[in-house]
């Protein structure tokens, strides 16, 4: 899109064209350059406004369906979303919305530009009606393949919670590397959280908050933070961090004086990891590999596993997954998950700790993948107090051991990430759990 003069407005309507129409994910996007014709300002809008529609889809479609005798064509579709979100989401002066989604519709090639009438008097009559419809909708619902499972899970009141939260923009959250949050908090402006991590609302370029040069912290949302802290590790250790990459947990051990190994299949992913390791100057020796087949020299005192999984716990950051992904992937996730757990059992010496995380809610991915482990291997023992971690709350540990996290708590300051964190000792004893 170099040189086409393309605005913040026409990038995000193809973002989210991308998203919905083509199932690719933002992230996906973005790093195959979708928005790089833009400066950093209307790169950041582009896809600040991507997000925002795509956590207001059902709302904007209710507020349009009155006005709209049958579907329009999927581009027609989208501008009328955009501009539905940007007057009744976020407040944005009705004539300049209704001009600029005209404008966009008749440049949008033969098929769209006929529609241009239609979106000028539907917008304008949103503009006049739409606004107390508006407010009395409820949040947007999770899709049903994932809704149904969380509803067993959690119940209906949770998941409601917990769309709720995910209707609204997520913070910022950030890893101190001294570990001191009060002070980073204060440094930046934010709120020192009672697990360690610092929260910010800044809505600004990540790079421009002080401290970043410096590498003085790492973003990293509060739940995924205390994936790490649950393996308690010294000084001087010999640490693996399987499916390492982006890698804030490979920093925050790295910080912790750790011999870190990090592990990632994608050399891509990786390099940012060493990018964000020379800013904060720590080290840590990378490896792109296959966690499956990764030969290390010895059994590691610690291994941490962060294993892919449905990332159904980062919707409230990443509003695109229930567009793009597949339900009919996950047993072949849920397998691949036990693969490498077993290999993580392997690489984990006599003694040693294990942590297996996933930033997902799905129990299949969390307790009873961790289950389904003890009963393939009585040499683990599950360390409850492990993750008992400063900040966190009794109930939030369920009765197998592991921590459970979900978007809804805290949901004052903003929710967390949803994850599960279990933490086992390998031993030569039979399994169970201890105190």
């Amino acid at each position: 899109m170099a040189g086409t003069g393309i605005t913040a407005r026409a990038a995000a309507l193809e973002l989210i064209l991308g998203v919905i129409e083509e199932r690719a994910s933002l992230a996906d996007q973005v790093a195959g350059g979708a928005i790089d014709a833009l400066d950093p300002a209307d790169r950041a809008r582009a896809q600040r406004l991507a997000v925002t529609v795509l956590r207001q889809v059902s709302k904007a479609d209710a507020v349009l369906k009155p006005h709209l005798r049958k579907r329009p064509p999927a581009r027609v579709q989208a501008i009328l979303r955009l501009a539905a979100v940007e007057m009744l989401g976020e407040g944005a002066a009705a004539h300049g919305v209704v001009n600029a989604a005209v404008a966009m519709t008749r440049k949008g090639g033969r098929k769209a530009e006929s529609f241009a009438g239609l979106v000028n008097a539907v917008l304008r009559r949103v503009a006049e009606d739409g606004p107390a419809r508006w407010a009395s909708l409820p949040p947007q619902e999770l899709p049903g393949w994932l809704r149904g499972r969380l509803m067993s899970a959690y119940g209906k009141a949770a998941v409601q919670a917990m769309e709720a939260v995910q209707a609204g923009q997520a913070p910022l959250d950030l890893t101190p590397r001294d570990g001191d949050a009060e002070a980073l908090a204060a440094r930046v402006g934010g709120e020192a959280l009672p697990t360690g991590s610092v929260r910010t609302l800044s809505a600004g370029q990540v790079s421009a908050l002080p401290g970043f040069a410096e590498g003085d912290w790492w973003v990293q949302d509060a739940a995924a933070a205390l994936a790490a802290r649950a393996l308690a590790i010294g000084p001087g250790a010999r640490v693996l961090d399987l499916c390492a990459a982006p890698g804030g947990k490979t920093l925050q051990l790295a910080a912790a004086g750790a011999e870190v190994t990090a592990v990632d299949i994608s050399g891509a992913r990786l390099e940012r990891l060493r990018q964000n390791l020379g800013r904060c100057r720590l080290t840590a020796e990378v490896v792109v590999a296959d966690a499956l087949e990764y030969q290390p020299p010895a059994p590691y005192d610690a291994v941490l596993l962060d294993a892919p999984c449905s990332a159904t716990g980062t919707i409230r950051r990443h509003p695109d997954l229930p567009f793009v992904r597949d339900p009919a992937a996950l047993k072949e996730l849920f397998a691949l998950q036990s693969l490498l757990l077993d290999r993580a059992v392997e690489m984990t010496r006599p003694g040693g700790r294990l942590v297996l995380c996933t930033c997902s809610l799905l129990p299949e991915e969390g307790e009873r993948l961790a289950e389904a482990a003890l009963e393939r291997h009585p040499e683990l023992r599950v360390l409850r107090d492990a993750v008992a971690l400063p900040g966190t709350e009794p109930g939030w540990v369920g009765p197998e051991g592991g921590l459970r996290l979900r978007p809804d708590y805290w949901a004052e300051r903003g929710g967390m990430d949803g994850f599960y964190i279990i933490a086992f000792e390998r031993s030569a004893v039979t399994g169970g759990i201890t105190r």
